[in-house]
């Protein structure tokens, strides 16, 4: 069992954007310091509120000078909009830069987001699929040439070559059943969305266990949840739940960018952002929160008991805790760091 810490960097107005990535920069030190496994972040644009993580490679790279042993992930790449060859030759210079400590989450991003890239909707399968092959060959083949439906690829090399042979360790998510099967397929991670509970996903996560199974591969899922740790209920929920609230409504704020119809969100595969599901969290109290586990607050015990039930229940292979959440102080994040890594981590050693 691994534990990682996630964060979407999430920066409310009243925050500067140069406060939040030196507190992101010392609060990756400190998972360092601690013992957590790996530190994750998103490829995110064009809302404050939900992320300003837009060069997580650039991230990575400055934590790896100041940190020894944890691992970076970006979840995920965005490759739609994305020219897959400068991508490729990107990430290898990460993972260089980083010491071989790069993991690399790769998807189609948010149906939001596609406002401003420029590219249509309808598309962005179709541009995933052919990006995602040609970053592979890119990283495995020493010259090739392609000719897709995007991109015309002429005797290209692309260098410098990753440390990690013969690419860092690919994982994706999501909420398709595609996805899923498609990484079962392939051997690929599964990073579980954060806020949506176990029921919603019981099914793709058993689609992705038995695509892993018929292809021999062995899974690798990884499930993301909002934490607080704490004694007392009260201070816990005076400390906790007006950020817990913020990140559920900071995370439904991009979707009013979107502009396209429920029916050309569902013929692009984007059905979920026409479900109503997202905009249906913010109605959600502190307390429909906590029962419903989309976010882990509470005792140290209570949570072990919720990770144990995952990892039995669901085969989770690794747990990523946010502590960095809806504009929360930064001396509570490298607070709840502490506490996790101190009281919940041993557990499962």
């Amino acid at each position: 069992m691994r534990f990682g810490v996630y964060a979407e960097m999430q920066c409310p107005p009243e925050k500067p954007h140069a406060q939040l990535y030196w507190e992101i920069q010392r609060q990756i030190e400190h998972a360092d310091e601690v013992g957590f496994d790996v530190y994750a972040t998103i490829d995110h644009h064009f809302s404050q509120e939900f992320s300003i993580s837009a060069n997580p490679l650039a991230l990575f790279c400055a934590a790896a000078q100041r940190t020894r042993r944890i691992r970076f992930r970006t979840a995920l790449h965005v490759l739609p909009p994305k020219n897959p060859l400068e991508l490729a030759g990107q990430i290898a210079a990460a993972d260089i830069i980083t010491g071989g400590r790069l993991e690399c989450g790769v998807g189609r991003g948010h149906a939001w987001l596609y406002h401003g890239f420029g590219i249509p909707l309808e598309e962005s399968q179709a541009r995933y699929e052919e990006a995602f092959a040609l970053l592979i060959r890119a990283w495995t083949e020493e010259r090739f040439s392609f000719n897709g439906r995007f991109w015309q690829i002429h005797n290209a090399r692309v260098v410098p070559r990753p440390l990690q042979q013969p690419h860092p360790p690919i994982l994706t998510g999501g909420t398709s059943d595609s996805t899923y099967e498609m990484a079962g397929r392939q051997g690929y991670g599964i990073m579980v969305p954060p806020l949506l509970p176990f029921a919603a996903m019981e099914r793709q996560l058993g689609l992705y266990r038995e695509a892993c199974a018929k292809h021999g591969h062995e899974p690798n899922l990884v499930y993301l949840r909002p934490i607080y740790l704490g004694d007392d209920p009260a201070q816990v929920r005076r400390e906790c739940e007006p950020y817990l609230l913020n990140f559920i409504a900071f995370t439904a704020i991009p979707a009013a960018l979107i502009y396209h119809s429920p029916q050309q969100l569902q013929a692009a595969g984007y059905g979920f952002y026409a479900s109503g599901a997202l905009e249906s969290l913010t109605v959600l109290s502190y307390d429909d929160l906590l029962k419903q586990d989309i976010a882990f607050v509470g005792t140290p015990e209570q949570v072990i008991e919720k990770i144990g039930w995952l990892q039995e229940k669901a085969g989770i292979t690794e747990f990523d805790a946010l502590t960095n959440y809806g504009g929360i102080t930064h001396w509570q994040s490298l607070k709840q760091q502490e506490l996790f890594a101190r009281h919940v981590i041993p557990a499962f050693a």
